[in-house]
Order: structure tokens, then sequence, then C-alpha cells
């Protein structure tokens, strides 16, 4: 049985999941309160679609019966017949417990409750609902039509239950599942921001320009991508946020942010979806 998925926010993420989910077969609404971010989000998912049928990975009639199966909504009633709901907004604790209070009200009995954070705890995002055991972290990477990797995140209360259905979902999207505890920052961030951060650092101690740290991390490391390309590419504003969580979570000095990092932030340079980070776009 194919899952009717539910995903909150139209951005980056959430219209990756929304493509990905289409494709695979699924019903998909998705809701943002912004009727123009959905707009956005349906002509970037069209235009994702048309690149997959260039290269031969998609015929037209597929691309077609995914773009049919996408309802949008600025309503969150729009989640009271979904079997799978996942929240995809912006990296903000306050935020996600708004909506997360919304979904519980909301969301029909059975449903799981998925959260596609990349920090933030899922313990404590289920510690503020009714039904914690369907709480559950299901955190796809950037971009999503290409990425392999579902995190899987459990909670102190996540069900059996709920974690197989997730799993399933990930593998049913043609992602590669992987199951993590829930600790600050998870697998993923927890090894990659304080690398991205260090870089940070050397560009601040004038170790190097961003030019030559990428360089080193790529030729050298046999990195795809050189770390502060990296954090241009994901927003220095979503990189500062993972690593204050990981610095309040766990306390520990080595997670603190480059004061650096925190300028750029400040001065609006997010990366590439400014025009302005380490590099110019």
């Amino acid at each position: 049985m194919s899952d009717r998925i539910a995903v909150i926010g139209a951005g980056q993420m959430g219209n990756g999941i929304v493509h990905v989910s289409a494709v695979a077969g699924h019903d998909v609404t998705m809701i943002d309160i912004s009727q123009a971010a959905l707009d956005k989000a349906k002509a970037t998912i069209d235009k994702n679609l048309d690149r997959q049928v260039k290269k031969g990975s998609l015929d037209e009639a597929a691309k077609a019966a995914a773009m049919a199966r996408i309802a949008t909504s600025t309503s969150m009633d729009a989640i009271a017949n979904a079997t799978f709901v996942i929240e995809a907004a912006t990296e903000n604790v306050d935020l996600k417990h708004k909506i997360f209070a919304d979904i519980d009200r909301l969301a029909p009995a059975g449903a799981v409750l998925g959260t596609n954070t990349s920090s933030i705890s899922i313990t404590e995002i289920a510690g503020r609902v009714k039904r914690p055991d369907a709480v559950i972290g299901v955190h796809f990477m950037n971009p999503v039509p290409v990425m392999q990797l579902v995190e899987v995140i459990r909670g102190l209360a996540t069900s059996d239950e709920t974690n197989a259905r997730t799993v399933a979902l990930a593998k049913g999207l043609g992602k590669t599942p992987v199951e993590v505890n829930d600790y600050p920052g998870f697998v993923a961030n927890r090894i990659l921001m304080p690398m991205i951060n260090e870089a940070v650092f050397c560009v601040m101690e004038g170790v190097g320009t961003p030019e030559a740290i990428d360089q080193v991390m790529k030729l050298g490391m046999n990195h795809p991508m050189g770390p502060l390309a990296l954090a241009d590419f994901i927003g220095l504003d979503t990189c500062l946020a993972i690593l204050e969580v990981m610095h309040r979570g766990l306390g520990d000095p080595k997670y603190r942010p480059c004061p650096l990092l925190r300028k750029y932030v400040a001065q609006g340079w997010l990366g590439k979806k400014t025009g302005r980070g380490f590099y110019a776009y």
C-alpha cells in the first residue's frame, strides 16, 4: 500500500521530498503558509523532472504522472488524510514545536509524524505531543532527488513500528536509510559541521584563502566539493544554527561556532541563496 504523504514546507528540502515521493508513486500534498512559495516549489519540481527526462532516467508519461500526484495547500488541515507526515520547515526549534502541535491535532490516528530536522532533538519534539511513539527523524540530504542517504533517527519513545515504516518508505523512495540515535547533529552533521567550522577558522586566521582550503580538501581528501563551497550551498545561517544546537546540546567548546561565521550571517552573506558567502555567485 502506498503512503499518502504530506510534506510541510515548500523550501529546498520540502520540494525535493515531494519530488521523490511523487516519482515513487505516492500521492503527496505540499503545505506552506505562502502560496508564492508553493508555486515556486512546483515550478522547481517541474524543472528538475524535465532534467531527469533529458537524462533518460524518466519518460514524459512518468513525469506527467508524478506532477499529477502533487497537490498543494496553504492550510494544515490538508494533512487530515495523510498516512505519513514529513515536516521540512526552517531549522528553528520554536517553529518546529508549533508545527508539531498542529500535526498532533490534525493528523489521523496511525500516521507517522516525521521531521526532516538536521540537528534538533527528536525526543524533545516528541515530548511535546500526545503520541511520541509516532515521531521520528527522517533526515534527507540536499539535493534530495540526487542524494542517496536518509538518516532515520529514533527518539527515546519512537516505536519499532514507526521505525520500520520509515525505513520501508525511504527504501521505496530509492534511498538508503541509515538508522542512528538521537544526539545533537546525529551522525552526518556531528562530523560535517566541525569540519566546515574548522575551515572557517582557517579563513579567519589567514591559514589559506577559501579557494586554497577547498582545493586541499578536494585534491587531498577526495571530497567532491570543498567544505566552504559546501557551506555556501547549505546556507551559512543553517550551518550556524546546527553548530549552535550542537554547542548547546553537547556543551563541548569544540562545537563553538567560528566568530567569522557569525559575522557573515549577521551581514546577510548566507551563501549561494543570497549571492554571496565565502564565494560570490
